[in-house]
């Protein structure tokens, strides 16, 4: 088979600005046997008008319009309709490069690998970033197959993926991808790409890896923005996505120790998701040195969003400045932010580095230090020894809730 049918599945809602210029990157693969399923979720927008009018243009293109009922319906419906040796993703605010698929495509037949999975490029307003793999490119099977499972959720102490999360940068065979998709909880809001890309990894009998990073992710800017909504509507959700992994996990030869990394990675995004703090105030994984002190954020995503909102809520500590090395970027979306070069001349008593990758932050310790940044007022993400514990607190939604009900009526008492 040295042409097969590849089926692209767009999920598409509200974003009747960014569409066409997905559809037209598709359209424009130099790899031509192609099923384009464009799947409607409900928009409210042009994105149906869209949708039908390409379908008239190209007769590759399918069109499903559903009612709305999210990403990972979105994605089973699609799947569904597929009638492709290989499935991909492109979600329908991005758009991929002329040769993304074909890239693929060779490396899937000239390796007989069940899945290839890429890297990718961030774009952010003007400002372009690669991203690829932990996982060093090539072939795995076998032992290294086994290697690879291991630390596909989890590649450091404390947390680095080896392969990415994303669905969109991967090329998957059919029959791999569909038990992975369709067993997927339809309540999953929070990681339904990590739900399906690591089923599926632990299906195949060989992997690609490979450094192509021409599919274009669009961080647009009301993705950039977090909630500033109490932490218990996303403990909710991501307690929806660990009972998910978890069955999963408990499936699985207990020698891969997926379980662990299914611990680190749900622990990682309600570190990011919290701030790293718990409501009631007795938990934070920077430790308590800072509390009542001058304290600076380092990182304006979503973890140093959520750090700010948390503090602003507490008064536990006073912020007295917020750097970003996409700084400008920030300050479009109307967020404090300034270049991280200024640090130099601010009166703090620590700095706060929100990011949960040991790596990113022993580069930025570094950083910190060239500009003459005492090593002792730099705090990291500290993960305690007992990971399942603090995990199962983040995760007690009914916990949190109520102390979030009973912070609110103090604040309400002392207005």
């Amino acid at each position: 088979m040295d042409n097969p049918l590849v089926s692209i599945i767009v999920p598409i809602y509200m974003i009747d600005r960014y569409v066409g210029l997905c559809i037209e990157s598709i359209l424009n693969q130099t790899y031509k046997n192609l099923e384009i399923i464009l799947v409607d979720d409900g928009s409210k927008d042009r994105c149906p008008e869209i949708c039908d009018l390409y379908k008239f243009k190209d007769e590759r293109i399918k069109v499903i319009h559903k009612p709305n009922g999210g990403l990972v319906s979105a994605r089973k419906a699609g799947l569904q309709q597929s009638n492709g040796s290989y499935i991909s993703y492109v979600d329908g605010d991005d758009w991929i490069g002329q040769g993304f698929i074909e890239g693929l495509v060779i490396s899937a037949l000239t390796s007989n690998a069940d899945m290839v999975c890429a890297g990718f490029t961030r774009e952010l307003f003007s400002k372009s970033a690669i991203f690829t793999n932990t996982i060093p490119p090539g072939i795995y099977d076998g032992e290294r197959l086994k290697g690879l499972w291991k630390m596909m959720m989890s590649s450091v102490p404390f947390y680095r993926p080896g392969i990415s999360t994303y669905v969109w940068n991967k090329l998957f065979k059919r029959e791999i991808l569909l038990e992975a998709q369709s067993a997927v909880d339809n309540r999953i809001t929070i990681g339904e790409d990590g739900a399906v890309t690591y089923p599926a990894l632990l299906r195949c009998s060989k992997v690609a890896i490979v450094d192509n990073v021409a599919y274009h992710y669009r961080q647009r800017e009301d993705s950039m923005l977090k909630q500033s909504a109490g932490y218990s509507i996303e403990a909710l959700k991501l307690s929806y996505l660990f009972q998910y992994l978890i069955r999963w996990s408990q499936k699985v030869e207990p020698e891969l120790e997926i379980q662990n990394q299914v611990i680190d990675y749900i622990l990682s995004i309600a570190l990011i998701r919290s701030g790293g703090r718990l409501p009631n105030d007795d938990y934070s994984t920077f430790g308590s040195s800072y509390y009542g002190q001058n304290v600076i954020i380092y990182s304006a995503g979503t973890f140093g969003q959520q750090l700010v909102n948390r503090f602003k809520e507490t008064k536990h500590c006073n912020v007295v400045a917020w750097f970003d090395d996409d700084f400008w970027e920030y300050r479009r979306c109307g967020l404090n932010v300034d270049p991280v070069e200024s640090i130099v001349s601010c009166s703090f008593d620590y700095v706060l580095l929100a990011t949960v990758d040991e790596l990113v932050a022993e580069r930025i310790k570094t950083r910190l230090q060239d500009l003459g940044i005492s090593q002792k007022k730099i705090l990291t993400v500290t993960i305690p020894k007992n990971k399942e514990e603090i995990l199962n607190r983040f995760l007690d939604v009914e916990a949190i809730k109520e102390e979030e009900e009973k912070r609110k009526r103090v604040m309400t008492s002392h207005a």
